[in-house]
């Protein structure tokens, strides 16, 4: 599995992973109805949110010891460690603020339950819960498991042509990644 940090079009770091772009996969033996309406409502969230999310929580599954990461090359080793580690402490906190807030909202979204038809309400916040538990494991695995930085040529020139408003250039750049790297959407993650 391989895993990118690369910078979108607003010139802010987006972290993903070449595995593709897949549903939450929950299944209660109960409440199907709920979880599945609760699945799609999840699913509304924009891409670069979720693959970043998945990308997160895909570390968990990783036996080896040593993560790839692919990045545009234009920083030194040295510093997109550095920009790597404080982005995944960036967003371990972001992560921690958010369950805390979720936890708050969980007794509310079980009032709902008193209203006729399924707590959609409580089934979407109880999926963004898990997703978001989740992805916080796996920031704290990445930060604990040893980091190999590979600097990717595609990537450099996609920098390159963020840095010189190429808009022009911007989709051929993401069809080459696309296919190079297996990244079917990859527009949704680093475009618009």
């Amino acid at each position: 599995m391989r895993f990118f940090f690369v910078r979108d079009y607003k010139k802010r770091y987006r972290y993903f992973s070449s595995e593709p772009f897949s549903q939450i996969q929950l299944n209660p033996p109960r409440w199907k109805k709920l979880w599945e309406l609760a699945k799609k409502k999840l699913m509304l969230l924009p891409q670069r949110i979720l693959r970043q999310e998945q990308a997160f929580a895909r570390v968990l599954k990783l036996e080896e010891k040593k993560i790839q990461i692919f990045h545009s090359g234009r920083l030194d080793e040295k510093k997109i460690k550095h920009k790597f580690y404080f982005f995944l402490q960036k967003q371990r906190t972001k992560h921690i603020l958010f369950l805390a807030a979720e936890l708050l909202l969980l007794p509310i979204s079980g009032l709902a339950a008193l209203l006729p038809g399924p707590n959609v309400f409580f089934g979407v916040l109880a999926l963004i819960m898990i997703t978001h538990w989740q992805a916080l494991r796996g920031i704290n695995r990445t930060l604990r498991k040893e980091q190999e930085f590979i600097p990717s040529p595609l990537f450099h020139d996609w920098e390159q042509a963020l840095e010189h408003r190429g808009e022009g250039e911007f989709p051929q750049i993401l069809e080459k990644i696309e296919k190079e790297y297996n990244l079917d959407g990859i527009h949704k993650v680093l475009w618009k």
